[in-house]
C-alpha cells in the first residue's frame, strides 16, 4: 500500500488562517488596536503576545502554494499592531525584524528599527545573500520587495504587464529602471504615461529632484513634459511624462521621434467605461506599427488578470512570463466603519469577513466633524513628528469644500510660517476671499484637480512635512498622488455619479498606508446621517473581490456595448460619422469613448490597419461593408486622421471656413475685442458641431443662445492676455455683476448672482475649472487643429497670432512663452518677465539666458522651480561662479 507523501509545510500551513486559537489572538489584538485608535476607555482584551508572535514568525515563513502571500501579510500585521499597541516591547520589535526578513520587507526593518539577526549561520548566509539579491542597482542603500524584484528583472522585455497592490510602489520601478539606464549610459528614449496633469509634476519633480539630479547633464537627458517644451529641440535623449493625450499630439506633431521604453502607468483605465480609453489604444497602436517599436511595460493596480492589456500588441494566448500578478502588500490598513446614522463604530476583521462592534456614539457627536476635529485636538498635544494626518475622500468638489470649511470653524490658525506665506501667495494669485488663503493657516486644505499647479503642488509638499494635516479630495487622489496618510475617511463609494469599481475602490483604499512613509493606515467608511449609503453596503465592497478586467473596446455592459457597436458601424456604413448620442440615457462619459473608438475605426479601415480595435469589429464588418466604408469616406478635402479630438466633417468644415478667409481676430492695441471673440467661437460652434459633440459645455445652449460659451469668452481673453488670475477673477466678478442673470450654482442649477463670499467662492471654483477643462483642454485642442489646417493651407510653419500658442501658455509674449517652454509655470514666467531687469541676462525670440539669482529668488514657487529647471536645463543659466548682468 502507497503512502501519499506531503511537504512539511503544507502540512503546517494548510488551512493554518482557520486556526481557531490564532483567530481568537487576532481578534483580540484588532479589538485592543481599535480601541487605542479611538481613545475609548474600554477595557483591552487579555492577548498572549508570546503567542501571537509565534503565529506570526511561522506565516511570515509560509511557503503555502497559493496563500503564501496572504499569510505573510497577516505576519506582518499582527507585528505591525501589536508594536502599535506596545511599542516599548523588545520581544515584538526582535520578531517584527525576524517577520520582515521572511517578507523581503527591508523598509518594514527601517521603518520599525527592528534589526533581527537570525541565530543559524546557514540562514545568516541565505539572509545576505537575499539582501545582496534584492539591492536596487540604482540605489544600493535600498532593496526591492521580493515581489517587486519579480517584476523589475523583466522591464528589459519586449512587452510585459504586471500588478501588484496600490502600495506596491510600480512606478517607482519604472524610475529606478530608468535611472540605472541612464547611469549606465544607455542612449535611449523613456516614456512615462500617466493618467493626470498632476501626476506629471510629481513624476517628472521625482525624476529630476530625487532620482537623476546631476545625471542629467552628465548624461545629457532631458525630461519633458509636452511636445512644446524647449528641450525637444536639442541633441539630448530625452524620458518623457505625459498623459495620453500629450503623448497622442507628440506623435503627431513629431512622427520622427524614437521611444525606446514605453511605460504605461495606471493601465487599468483601458479597461471599462473611460472616455479616456481610446487615447491609449490609439497611441499604443501608432507605436506598436512603428519599424522600431518601443519595450510595452504596462502596470495596474489591484488588477487579477494584468496580460488582459498585453493584447494590444499580440494574440499570444496567456503570454507566461510576460505577465505578473502579486497581492503582497508591505503596508496594512485597518477598516473601520463609522455609521453615523445609527451611531456606533465597528472594526472589520478581513480574515473572517465579519464586523465587530467597538462602541457606540453619542447623539451630540455623530457627526464626521467631530471625529476629525477629535484627531485635530489630539494633535495639538503631539510633537510635529508624532502627528496624525489626515485625508477625506469626496466624491464632488463642492462636498469636499464645504467639510473643509465646516471643520476649518472650529480650528484656531497656527502660528506658522509656511502656512501664512502659501496663504499670502493663494491671496494674491487668486483671490483674497478665496476660501483656500484663508483655511489654509489653519492647517487644513482641499485638493482638488482645477487648482493651479504651483499651488497644488505645494499643498501636497507641505502635507508631506506635516505642517497640513487634514486634507479634503475628491477623484484626483485616485489617479495616484502619493501621500503620507494616517487616515483615510471615505464618504461615498461614487466617484461623480458612478459607482467605483472595485479596480477604483482599491486603488482609493491603497491611499493609506504608503510603504514610503509608514507601515499601516487606517481607512474609516463614513455612513452618514441621511441613509443614502449603508455601512452594509461598504461592507459588501469590501468582500467583492476585484473580478478579471476586460478591455473597453470589448463588448459588454460595462464597456462598449453591443448596441453602441453596431451603432458605430450603421453609421459609418451610411457614409456618417458625426455619431450623435444614441439616447438620452447615454452617459457622457459612454457617448465620448463611443464616438472615440468610432474614429479610430474609421481611420484603421482607411489606412487597412489591422488594429484591436479594428479586430475587435470583426464580427460586424465584411469586407464588402469595409470597401463600403472606405468608399463613403474618400473625400477630396478631409480624410479621417490620427487625431481623435476632431472627425472628418468637423475638419472639412474647418478647411472650407479657412479657405473662405477665416482666421483668429487681431488684439487692438494689445486687446481682444469681446464681440469679436463671442463672433469666432460662435463660428467654431458651428464648423464643429459643438452643440452635438459639445453639448454639456461649449455647445450648451440656454433659452436659444450659448451663454456658457460668452462666459468662456470672457475668460479666454483675460487668458490669452496673459493676465494673472487673481486679474481674472476680478474680471470674472465684474462680468457677473454687470450680467447676474443665469448665474451657474451647479451643473443643473442656476441662479441670480449675489456679490457676496459664497457667491464669489463658486464663481473662483468654476473659473478655475473653466480654465483647465475648457480653455486649457478642450478649446487648446480644437485651436491647434485650427492652427495646423491654417499652416497646412497656407505652406507656413510658422504664424503670427496663432490662438493656440496664445492659449497653451496664457499669454501673447514671447519671453513668458519662451520661459514655460523652458519649463516654468505661466504664472512663474510671469513674474521673471515682469522683473526681467533682475533675472534675464540674454533674450532673443529662441533663446534665454537666466541670472543665478533666481535660484535665490524671494518668491518662493519661483525659487523652487528655477532650482529644478537647474537640473533639467543648466545651459539657460549663466555658468556656475557667475552672477550679473551680461554687456
Amino acid at each position: 500500500m502507497s503512502r501519499k507523501r506531503i511537504r512539511l509545510g503544507d502540512a503546517i500551513f494548510t488551512d493554518i488562517e482557520e486556526n481557531e486559537y490564532l483567530n481568537c489572538l487576532y481578534e483580540g489584538i484588532l479589538f485592543n488596536y481599535a480601541n487605542k485608535t479611538l481613545h475609548t476607555q474600554l477595557e483591552y482584551r487579555n492577548v498572549n503576545i508570546h503567542d501571537a508572535l509565534r503565529f506570526a514568525d511561522l506565516l511570515s515563513k509560509s511557503n503555502s502554494a497559493d496563500k503564501a502571500e496572504q499569510h505573510k501579510m497577516w505576519a506582518q500585521e499582527i507585528v505591525v499592531l501589536l508594536n502599535a499597541l506596545y511599542p516599548e516591547n523588545d520581544e515584538i520589535r526582535v520578531v517584527a525584524g525576524s517577520v520582515f526578513a521572511n517578507t523581503d520587507n527591508a523598509r518594514g526593518t527601517s521603518l520599525l528599527d527592528a534589526n533581527f539577526e537570525d541565530p543559524f549561520v546557514l540562514n545568516r548566509i541565505f539572509s545576505d545573500y537575499k539582501k545582496d539579491y534584492l539591492r536596487i542597482p540604482a540605489a544600493p542603500n535600498l532593496r526591492f520587495f521580493g515581489a517587486q524584484k519579480q517584476a523589475y528583472d523583466h522591464l528589459q522585455d519586449s512587452y510585459f504587464s504586471y500588478s501588484a497592490p496600490t502600495s506596491m510602489g510600480k512606478s517607482f520601478l519604472m524610475r529606478m529602471f530608468i535611472k540605472e539606464q541612464v547611469a549606465n549610459g544607455a542612449k535611449l528614449n523613456f516614456a512615462i504615461i500617466v493618467p493626470t496633469k498632476a501626476l506629471i509634476n510629481e513624476t517628472s519633480q521625482k525624476i529630476i529632484k530625487e532620482d537623476l539630479k546631476d545625471l542629467l547633464e552628465e548624461k545629457n537627458y532631458k525630461v519633458v513634459n509636452a511636445a512644446s517644451d524647449i528641450a525637444l529641440d536639442g541633441n539630448h535623449n530625452f524620458i518623457l511624462v505625459l498623459t495620453p493625450e500629450r503623448l497622442l499630439y507628440l506623435l503627431i506633431g513629431k512622427p520622427d521621434i524614437q521611444i525606446d521604453y514605453l511605460f504605461v502607468d495606471e493601465a487599468h483605465k483601458m479597461s471599462g467605461k473611460n472616455s479616456r480609453g481610446p487615447f491609449y489604444y490609439k497611441t499604443v497602436d501608432m507605436l506598436k506599427n512603428r519599424d522600431n517599436p518601443p519595450h510595452f511595460i504596462f502596470a495596474s493596480p489591484n488588477v487579477p488578470n494584468p496580460e488582459v492589456y498585453l493584447r494590444l500588441l499580440t494574440d499570444i494566448g496567456e503570454h507566461g512570463d510576460k505577465r505578473f500578478r502579486t497581492e503582497f502588500s508591505p503596508v496594512t490598513q485597518v477598516k473601520f466603519l463609522l455609521d453615523l446614522q445609527n451611531r456606533e463604530i465597528s472594526v472589520y476583521n478581513e480574515h473572517t469577513e465579519k464586523e465587530m462592534h467597538i462602541t457606540s456614539i453619542p447623539q451630540n457627536k455623530a457627526t464626521l466633524t467631530h471625529f476629525l476635529l477629535k484627531i485635530e485636538r489630539r494633535n495639538d498635544d503631539l510633537p510635529e513628528d508624532a502627528m496624525r494626518q489626515t485625508i477625506v475622500y469626496f466624491n464632488g468638489k463642492t462636498r469636499a469644500v464645504e467639510a473643509a470649511l465646516d471643520l476649518s470653524q472650529y480650528l484656531d490658525e497656527l502660528d506658522d510660517e509656511d502656512l501664512a506665506a502659501l496663504s499670502r501667495d493663494i491671496a494674491n494669485e487668486v483671490h483674497g476671499d478665496y476660501y483656500l488663503a484663508k483655511i489654509i493657516k489653519k492647517g487644513i486644505a482641499y485638493h482638488i484637480g482645477y487648482l493651479p499647479a504651483a499651488i497644488r503642488m505645494r499643498i501636497e509638499d507641505l502635507f508631506r512635512k506635516g505642517k497640513i494635516t487634514t486634507m479634503f479630495c475628491t477623484s484626483t487622489l485616485l489617479e495616484g498622488v502619493n501621500l503620507p496618510a494616517d487616515n483615510l475617511f471615505i464618504t461615498d463609494n461614487k466617484i461623480f455619479r458612478s459607482r467605483m469599481t472595485p479596480v477604483d475602490f482599491r486603488n482609493l483604499i491603497g491611499r493609506v498606508g504608503r510603504i514610503e512613509y509608514n507601515l499601516y493606515g487606517n481607512v474609516i467608511f463614513v455612513s452618514s446621517q441621511d441613509e443614502k449609503l449603508p455601512e452594509t453596503e461598504y461592507v459588501k465592497m469590501l468582500k467583492e473581490p476585484v473580478p478579471e478586467q476586460t478591455l473597453s473596446i470589448d463588448a459588454g455592459p460595462k464597456t462598449l456595448t453591443n448596441p453602441e457597436r453596431k451603432y458605430i458601424v450603421e453609421a459609418l456604413k451610411e457614409g456618417n460619422i458625426e455619431l450623435v448620442k444614441r439616447n438620452k440615457a447615454q452617459s457622457e462619459e459612454s457617448y465620448i469613448m463611443m464616438r472615440k473608438f468610432g474614429l479610430i475605426l474609421l481611420r484603421d479601415i482607411m489606412t487597412d490597419n489591422n488594429s484591436l480595435v479594428r479586430q475587435s469589429f470583426s464580427d460586424l464588418i465584411s469586407k464588402d461593408d469595409a470597401a463600403l466604408i472606405k468608399q463613403k469616406f474618400e473625400d477630396p478635402i478631409a480624410l479621417p486622421d490620427d487625431d481623435i479630438n476632431v472627425s472628418a466633417d468637423q475638419t472639412r468644415n474647418l478647411i472650407i471656413a479657412i479657405r473662405n478667409g477665416l482666421e483668429y481676430p487681431k488684439a487692438v492695441n494689445g486687446e481682444f475685442d469681446y464681440d469679436e471673440v463671442v463672433g469666432f467661437l460662435e463660428k467654431l460652434c458651428t464648423i464643429f458641431k459643438w452643440e452635438k459633440y459639445e453639448y454639456s459645455t461649449l455647445g450648451k445652449v440656454t433659452d436659444g443662445v450659448h451663454k456658457k460659451l460668452r462666459w468662456y469668452a470672457v475668460v479666454l481673453i483675460q487668458w490669452m492676455s496673459g493676465l494673472g488670475l487673481s486679474n481674472i477673477m476680478r474680471q470674472g466678478i465684474r462680468h457677473h455683476v454687470q450680467h447676474p442673470d443665469n448665474f451657474w450654482i451647479s451643473k443643473t442649477q442656476t441662479t441670480v448672482y449675489k456679490d457676496n463670499v459664497e457667491f464669489r467662492n463658486i464663481l473662483f471654483a468654476d473659473t478655475l475649472e473653466v480654465i483647465d477643462n475648457i480653455i486649457l483642454f478642450s478649446l487648446s485642442n480644437y485651436f491647434l487643429r485650427f492652427s495646423n489646417e491654417y499652416k497646412k493651407i497656407y505652406g507656413i510653419t510658422e504664424f503670427d497670432n496663432n490662438w493656440y500658442e496664445y492659449v497653451e501658455y496664457g499669454t501673447t509674449k514671447p519671453v513668458t512663452i519662451l520661459l514655460q517652454r523652458i519649463g516654468f509655470t505661466r504664472e512663474n514666467a510671469t513674474y521673471i518677465r515682469e522683473h526681467r531687469d533682475k533675472y534675464i541676462l540674454q533674450e532673443s525670440e529662441s533663446k534665454l539666458l537666466l541670472s543665478r539669482d533666481l535660484l535665490e529668488c524671494n518668491n518662493q514657487n519661483v525659487r523652487e522651480q528655477a532650482n529644478m529647471i537647474l537640473l533639467n536645463m543648466p545651459e539657460m543659466f549663466e555658468p556656475k561662479g557667475e552672477s550679473g548682468r551680461q554687456a
